[in-house]
This record gives C-alpha cells, structure tokens and sequence, in this order.
C-alpha cells in the first residue's frame, strides 16, 4: 500500500515538473546513499514508473527548477522542486545501471561500480618482411620447415668488429622490397617506414579492409613503434654539417622520428583513429598490439593497424651492442647456428630487421562484414623490472608479472595455457631468467605447455621482435603447428621446449602467450587464442 501511494505521488510530482537540458550530468549515485529510510523506499519503486518518467536514457538533466517556478514559492515548495529534480536524474542513472541482462556470452568488466560489455578484439589481417621473406604466405612455411634467415656480414666496415653476422632482409631477390627501399623513398623515409608500410599493405588487403567512408576511416587507427632510430643516417647526416648547413636534409628530422611509420600509415591511408607510436626497446611490437586492442576494447575504435619496424643494422649499431657484451661472438663462421634460445652454448643474440603488422577489429564490427578471423586476442600485461637498465630480475619477477596480468586480463586460469612464444633472445642471462619466471608461474602445469622462440629462425628484431612472433603465435592457434626453436640441441633445463622441428598443437582450445620484454626493464604479455 505505501508502494502505492509513493507511486501515485510520485507520478503526479512528475507530471508538474518543466525539465531542462543541459551539457554536464549532474547525478550523483553517492549522494544518493545517504537518502533516509522514506527515500530508499521511493528509489526501489522507481523502474516500475521509468518508462513514463524518462523519454530518453541517455538524457540529461538539470537539477535547477526554471526561474518562473521559484519566483513566488516559498522555501517549502523550492525544497520540494529540487527534490523532485533530484529523483528525476537518479531515474535515469538507475534505468543505465539496471538494463536487461544481455543474451550473448560476451564478458563484462566492472567499471566504477557497473558492468560494462567489453568488447572482444579478433586478429584479421597479416602482414611481414623479415630475414625469411617478405610475405606471410611464404615465410610461414619455411619458418615450420626450419629455414634460416642469419647471414654473413661481407662488408670492410665489419671486418674489425666482434659480431659479423645479421638477420638481413632478402632484398637482391625481393623486387617488393627493392622498389620499397629506393632512392626516392629513402630521401623521405626511414627504412624502418618503408618496411612498415610494405607489411601494413599486405596485412590490410589480407583483412579486405578498405575504409571510404568518413566513419569508417575515423574509426580506424594505427599503433605502431619502432624500437631505435637509423643510426647511419644520424651519422651521414652529421657529415654532411661538416660540409655546410644547407646539405642537411629538411627530411632528416622526419626520418628519426619514431613515430613517422605510423604517422605515414595514417596519411596513406586517410585513417584518423587514434595514432599511437610505441618506443619500448625489444618490448615495441607488443606493446603496440596490446595498446590497440585496448583501444579497440576501450571503444576508441573498431579496427586497429599494429605492430612495429626495426631497420637500423649497421657498423656503429652492431659496435654498440657488442661493447653491451649483448651480441654473439662464437659462430661468425657459421651464421645459420648463432641464434641459439635456451641452448647451453648460447652467447647473445644475432640482430635482425623487418617489420610485422596486424590488423584487430572489434568482433561485431568483423561480423557484419564477414570477415575471416585467424584468432581471439583475450588479455595483454605489462610490467616493469625496476631493477637494471639490460638485465631483468634474477627471479623473474617481472616476467611473472607481466604473464599473470595477461591472464587476469584474459579471466583464465593459468592451466588454460598450452603454448608459450618466448621472448627468448639466445642471451646467457634473459633465457635463463624467462624460464625460471614459467616455471614459478605455472609450477607442476609448466610441463604441459609446449614453449618455442622462433628467433633462431629470423634473429632478434629489437622493436619488431614481439609483433613479428605474434603473428607467428596468432598463425600457431590458427593452424595448431607450433614453430620449432633451432639449434636448440642442450637445453638448459626439463621444460617442455619444441626443439628443432615443428610440433603439432594438441589441446581443447589453443591458447597461448607471447613474451616480450625488453632495456629498461619493461615487459609485455598478450594472451592469443584459437576462435
């Protein structure tokens, strides 16, 4: 009975009410809890009068009468008109906060107290150039066939230098790649851009995603990094000063920009979503696909263009590293052995060059269009080591931080894991602390996942390391053929490693995680599934 009557009163209050609308919300749900015992009674009635109260639920208020209802009222009527507003705009939140249950299987996230659909994010389109080729189609294969893409470094310049060996880019047999990185480019662009835009061409036509209309190219955006500048061409560029100022290219400042290979992805293709560039060392390319698919999940966008490019091989880059200790030194001779992840005779890492990109859309939004999927992106991590500016925690601790976070992120549980793609660089140090970080993670479940790092296939790709396996793990649960890590011929350890020759992938549902950490102690997960 007094449900009733509040009702009944409450619908004649509102029928006298003059609402105004305006540009700022004024609801404010913690206000609402210290309402007394008569109010909360009142604010339990309301979604049975919501359809007669609220024309919109997305409508704004005012809590503030119109001044020609307070000009002759007294003080007890203008309380009564403020309240009356006051219940009005709560309504409202209410009517957002308690909408129907949602059919779909789709998770939520809780968000400042309500749930909210998040959106799932699936990987469309593939595109790369790397020491074993410049297309997917054909470096996937050789990639499970066990190719090598590490090379001898034939030029004086390296003759005096520790390391002589490199992932290079097959350019000699690539027209592609040659008309890629010709003189009339290169005057403009970083190789690490014209790389970029190579792969980003090709992943784009593979994901038939060409954007025309306005809306669609402004929900569109790019988050792609590059992990160091070309050296080289701060060198040449130096030379050149000496000379005079006006030989200084009004394009060099442009070309070391680590944000230009994105910028120019934009521009080429008119797309005005979020452009996002990512410089974290060795960590660049995941972290620029975990940035987009939480844009993607944010709502910011519907599809993503990601990945990173790495082009900066040369004399003074191959010096540094090898003054860091970081590169190695023992098979000059045999270049195809070097790269060694988890091998007891590794001794660092070989540099390699390339770019990979990948196109993520939001699943409505790839449904409408039926595009083909290759796979889910279901959590990404981050994490810092805070420790070294090159070595990680000896305990692995970032590395766990960042996988665990991963999993959260994804709502799995750590026995959901059945592949991991290693960061894995051939260092004696970093191998080593990755696999103690799994271990620790996964405890008795860590036999049961199958582990790999591909980069004694390719090398390491410094800023294109992470998004160039990633798409060889998004390829992993699509096709469940697990890439082999070569020369790994004396592990350091029991763990589960595919040693040397492709494995298939046997599991429920294929779901694996890609590592990538990288200088400065910064680390990245992305959690990758079959669909």
């Amino acid at each position: 009975m007094e449900a009733s009557r509040v009702d009944a009163e409450l619908k004649n209050k509102m029928a006298h009410l003059d609402i105004m609308e305006v540009d700022t919300p004024s609801n404010d749900p913690a206000r609402e809890k210290s309402d007394d015992a008569a109010s909360s009674r009142v604010l339990r009635k309301r979604k049975s009068l919501m359809p007669e109260i609220s024309k919109s639920r997305n409508r704004r208020v005012s809590m503030k009468p119109r001044k020609h209802m307070t000009e002759n009222a007294n003080p007890k009527q203008i309380e009564a008109l403020y309240l009356n507003k006051k219940v009005k705009a709560l309504s409202q939140t209410l009517e957002t906060i308690y909408e129907e249950p949602k059919t779909d299987n789709s998770p939520d996230t809780l968000i400042s107290g309500r749930k909210v659909k998040r959106l799932l994010t699936f990987q469309l389109g593939l595109g790369l150039v790397c020491p074993l080729g410049s297309s997917t189609e054909s470096v996937w294969p050789k990639l499970l066939k066990g190719h090598c893409g590490i090379v001898s470094l034939h030029n004086e310049e390296y003759s005096k230098l520790p390391c002589k060996i490199a992932g290079l880019l097959p350019i000699e047999n690539d027209e592609k790649l040659k008309k890629a990185l010709c003189k009339a480019n290169l005057k403009s662009m970083a190789p690490a851009t014209c790389l970029a835009l190579v792969a980003t061409a090709e992943a784009l036509a593979d994901a038939k995603w060409s954007p025309q209309l306005e809306t669609e190219k402004e929900m569109t955006g790019v988050a792609l990094g590059i992990g160091m500048i070309d050296l080289k061409d701060v060198c040449d560029t130096n030379e050149a000063l000496k000379v005079g100022y006006n030989k200084v290219s009004p394009f060099f400042v442009p070309r070391i920009l680590p944000n230009m290979a994105a910028g120019h992805i934009s521009i080429k293709y008119g797309l005005r979503g979020p452009n996002h560039a990512v410089s974290t060392a060795c960590a660049t390319g995941a972290h620029s696909i975990g940035d987009a698919f939480r844009f993607i999940r944010n709502g910011d966008a519907d599809v993503m263009v990601c990945g990173g490019a790495e082009s900066c091989i040369s004399p003074l880059a191959i010096a540094g590293f090898c003054r860091l200790r970081a590169l190695t030194t023992s098979f000059n001779e045999t270049p195809t052995k070097a790269s060694r992840p988890f091998d007891k005779k590794r001794d660092g890492f070989v540099m390699g060059e390339g770019a990979a990109v990948l196109i993520l859309e939001e699943y409505e939004h790839a449904l409408k269009r039926n595009a083909t999927m290759y796979a889910e992106i279901l959590g990404y991590g981050l994490s810092g080591d805070a420790s070294h500016i090159t070595t990680p925690r000896e305990d692995g601790s970032g590395a766990i931080l960042s996988m665990s976070r991963a999993l959260k992120d994804s709502n799995l549980e750590k026995e959901s894991i059945t592949y991991i793609n290693a960061h894995a660089t051939s260092t004696p140090i970093g191998d080593g602390i990755e696999s103690t970080a799994i271990q620790t993670l996964f405890k008795g479940h860590s036999s049961n996942i199958s582990i790999s790092s591909t980069k004694g296939a390719h090398g390491h790709l410094l800023g294109a390391a992470g998004n160039l396996e990633a798409i060889f793990t998004v390829l992993a649960c699509h096709t469940g053929m697990l890439p082999p890590t070569l020369n790994l011929d004396e592990p350091v350890d029991d763990l589960n490693y595919v040693a040397n020759v492709t494995r298939k992938w046997e599991s429920e549902r294929r779901i694996a995680l890609k590592n990538s950490f990288g200088f400065g102690g910064t680390n990245a997960t992305l959690c990758i599934a079959q669909i």
